[in-house]
């Protein structure tokens, strides 16, 4: 229980401080710790968040729960096995007592650091008074501790002679006690008259500094002395070199040959060392002597301490015997009762046991429900006042929005006036100039030069959005404007949805349960991608499924197998490489990562293309693999968006999807109006009777899965499902799309309006959870076998249709050489070849 309690206080604290950060950075990007791959990473800005309160903070570092070697929280009572119960394990009185004068112990330590608060109880607990022995060992311990020149310091401290800190652990005892028996001993050591008057202790004070500036004499003495004795003792070796050399220079006079005089030097040096190694030696036998001396008086106590032994050894064996004696002749007498009392004390025993561990365990309960309660109150203080101080900001807040909402209201409450009954002419009318100012208003650049504005504007709308695109156009007014109203729609749209954190929260946990084991396809993970993938993990999960797609082919190819086709594609000519230069600009104009030649995108975008050409030159380069693969390099790098698009056109779409004559395309479109028909009948008829061609509009779609179609937010939805699904996304989500606004298009009555209709209407489609709940809800049952089948079914209609197609061009090219009037007509192919 204490550490579910602990691990919700935690949850609880990591949640309010970063609730405010979750809300506001919802639409942003996330850390570059989080999310490193892709061109979205690298454009990421530092994201603001709410720094930790550092007063709450230390509060909860204050009354940390301490925890030992038998009371582990967490991890590490995680990993411990399971404790069993103290009734369950049979002690004996000696181990009962031991283990209580323990706990009791560390209840009373000395150091202020690590006092746990309690609560105190009625009775008072008290420890093992020292033995005098400990008593006398400590106080020689300190004798020998205090330093020679410590002076008035060692004068504050002598009144208590001994160390608390050093003595024993199972020893100690309050301070109290050991200051009242350290009085009761040194009064029984000095006489009664000397401590019944007042100038006892000033008469025990003047002693110890007597004493103790003694001591200090006699050691400078001896510190003399001993540098008398050594300088004697130097001089004296001086005196006796001097002499040496005196005689050899008298002696080397006289006509000594050469060679004797140094002889007798090394002599001369040998007998000087053989001095000193004599001294050395006759200081070491006085050290050994005194040893000696020193082993013989321990060995004479350690006699002693024998003989007292055997003594004692042996009065207890007369004491044995006679109460072997004595129980020998109680045997008989009390044989019936002995029963009944051993009964009644195994029975005293039991109880007493049980009361002891209960004792034990309600005091263990205690104290952790007072450390736990205690950090309770600290944090519940810190979070209070956090609470107040969220709450007088976002008081400010309000005011200051309404008070700019009653100047907004105030200015269309005078144009509606002027506008219902105008006071002035047409010429002199406000209202051009109100509307006017209104507009501009909406219109101009939001910054945060005054700090009114940017106090109640924390949400700007940014020229460009996470991924890269351009939210507001730079050019026509009114496309601003509309732009600047979806961007705000959106942004309505997110804060309104509650649900934004407890999906990235199941993220979360599902990702940190796949930690040590990889992930699978399975029922959870598919719901959790089709609600969206999160910002910061789309890179990581992109990966894995287009590795769960291409696992055989990448298991087939070399290591360097991508930029081994890139080297291929730069080194040699290669017939796309054209047309991939013309399509790079094309590509996603409106997204920054692609808008001009220098941008990071482009160079990664050419080499995936060249690099699939190389791999699949059937293909070569089609229009629309450009987009696809710069929608994968937002989320992913060079090599991965490659296999991306490998997984797209040959895992993913039928043969011939992107061929020139875009047969599985076409397929496509005609297996879709057939879902169109039985899933949205009446939409279908809308059609059909004003010869409403839609698979223009969704030809698109198809072909590069919805890109530059949708808003980003939505498209990005989509591609999370498409990239773990496979094909048949697409058509939900088409179907989905007509499905959103298929009211709207039934009241369209003529064919031009419907057809301009469906060219922008996908735009204005801005709630990504519905259309997700309609695509994967509403449009169930929607098996893939049934697509697969219509799919066969059309195909073979299809490469009819362009067989007969083929004929008729052959017929013509004919007719063609053998007519002089039609010899000079060229066919669009001729003309671009």
């Amino acid at each position: 229980m204490t550490y579910w309690l602990q691990e919700l206080q935690q949850k609880r604290w990591e949640y309010c401080n970063n609730l405010d950060a979750a809300k506001r950075d919802s639409r942003t990007s996330p850390t570059p710790s989080d999310f490193s791959k892709g061109l979205v990473a690298k454009d990421n800005p530092d994201v603001s968040t709410l720094s930790q309160n550092a007063s709450a903070e230390r509060a909860r570092n204050i009354l940390a729960v301490e925890t030992s070697p038998t009371d582990l929280v967490g991890e590490q009572a995680a990993s411990q096995p399971a404790p069993v119960h103290p009734s369950a394990i049979n002690f004996s009185l000696k181990q009962w007592s031991t283990e209580i004068k323990n706990s009791m112990s560390s209840l009373r330590k000395g150091n202020n650091e690590n006092r746990k608060s309690i609560f105190y109880t009625t009775e008072e607990w008290e420890l093992l008074d020292p033995t005098p022995k400990d008593l006398e060992d400590s106080m020689a311990l300190e004798e020998k501790r205090k330093p020679v020149a410590e002076g008035s310091k060692g004068l504050a401290s002598s009144a208590f002679p001994f160390d608390f800190g050093r003595i024993p652990h199972k020893t100690r005892r309050p301070l109290k006690d050991m200051i009242g028996s350290s009085k009761h001993r040194n009064s029984s050591d000095s006489s009664p008259t000397e401590w019944c008057s007042g100038n006892g202790n000033k008469l025990v004070s003047e002693l110890q500094l007597k004493y103790q500036s003694q001591q200090e004499e006699l050691e400078k003495l001896k510190k003399d002395l001993l540098s008398q004795k050594e300088l004697v003792r130097l001089l004296q070796q001086t005196v006796r070199s001097s002499q040496y050399d005196k005689y050899f220079a008298s002696r080397l006079c006289e006509g000594v040959p050469k060679d004797k005089l140094e002889l007798l030097h090394q002599k001369d040096d040998q007998i000087l060392g053989l001095n000193n190694q004599l001294e050395k030696l006759n200081l070491e036998k006085d050290s050994l002597q005194q040893e000696v001396k020193n082993l013989k008086c321990k060995v004479g106590e350690l006699n002693e301490q024998l003989g007292m032994l055997m003594e004692t050894i042996q009065a207890k064996d007369e004491v044995i015997m006679k109460l072997s004696r004595q129980l020998s002749e109680s045997e008989d007498n009390t044989s019936s009762q002995s029963g009944a009392v051993n009964s009644s004390t195994a029975t005293c025993i039991t109880k007493e046991l049980q009361e002891l561990d209960r004792l034990k365990d309600n005091l263990q309960g205690y104290k952790t429900q007072n450390k736990f309660l205690n950090k309770e109150i600290l944090e519940l203080s810190a979070l209070r006042r956090n609470a107040e101080a969220r709450e007088r900001e976002w008081q400010a807040k309000y005011t200051s929005l309404e008070a700019k909402l009653c100047q907004i209201e105030s200015k269309y409450l005078i144009l509606l006036q002027e506008m219902k009954t105008p006071v002035c002419s047409e010429e002199q009318s406000p209202a051009r100039e109100v509307i006017t100012q209104l507009l501009e208003d909406a219109l101009k650049a939001e910054t945060s030069e005054q700090p009114e504005q940017a106090f109640f504007k924390p949400h700007l709308v940014s020229e460009y959005d996470i991924y890269g695109f351009q939210t507001v156009p730079e050019d026509d007014d009114e496309e601003k404007l509309v732009a600047k109203s979806r961007a705000l729609d959106l942004r309505s749209l997110s804060l309104s949805e509650n649900r934004e954190i407890s999906a990235g929260v199941k993220w979360e946990n599902y990702l940190a349960s796949t930690m040590n084991r990889e992930m699978i396809r399975c029922v959870e993970l598919k719901n959790l991608i089709r609600s969206g993938i999160p910002h910061e993990h789309r890179s990581k999960i992109w990966k894995w499924c287009i590795n769960l797609h291409v696992k055989k082919f990448k298991d087939s190819t070399v290591p360097g197998y991508f930029q081994t086709l890139l080297q291929n594609a730069l080194e040699k000519q290669n017939p796309a490489s054209k047309q991939i230069e013309l399509d790079l600009l094309r590509t996603l104009p409106n997204n920054k990562h692609y808008s001009s030649p220098t941008s990071d995108g482009i160079q990664k975008l050419r080499n995936v293309l060249l690099a699939f050409s190389w791999r699949n030159p059937d293909i070569g380069y089609c229009q629309g693999l450009n987009r696809l693969v710069a929608i994968a390099l937002l989320y992913l790098e060079q090599e991965d968006a490659f296999w991306c698009l490998v997984t797209i056109v040959e895992v993913f779409m039928p043969r011939d999807y992107y061929t020139k004559t875009l047969l599985g395309s076409q397929v496509d479109q005609r297996v879709f109006k057939d879902l169109m028909s039985e899933k949205l009948p009446r939409l279908h008829a809308h059609f059909e009777q004003y010869k409403v061609d839609y698979t223009l509009i969704t030809f698109n779609w198809f072909l590069v899965v919805f890109v530059d179609s949708v808003v980003s937010d939505i498209l990005f939805k989509i591609w999370d499902s498409f990239l773990y699904e496979g094909p048949k996304v697409i058509f939900r989500f088409a179907l989905a799309l007509f499905k959103y606004k298929e009211e709207e298009i039934l009241k369209l009555q003529d064919s031009m309006s419907i057809f301009k209709y469906l060219r922008y209407f996908t735009r204005t489609i801005l709630d990504a959870r519905k259309l997700t709940g309609i695509a994967f809800g509403d449009l169930n049952p929607f098996p893939l076998r049934q697509i697969r089948n219509r799919r066969t079914y059309h195909l073979e209609k299809v490469r009819l249709e362009l067989t007969e197609l083929e004929a008729i061009r052959e017929d013509f090219l004919r007719e063609r050489e053998t007519c002089v009037e039609k010899r000079d007509l060229i066919s669009d192919d001729e003309e671009d070849s």
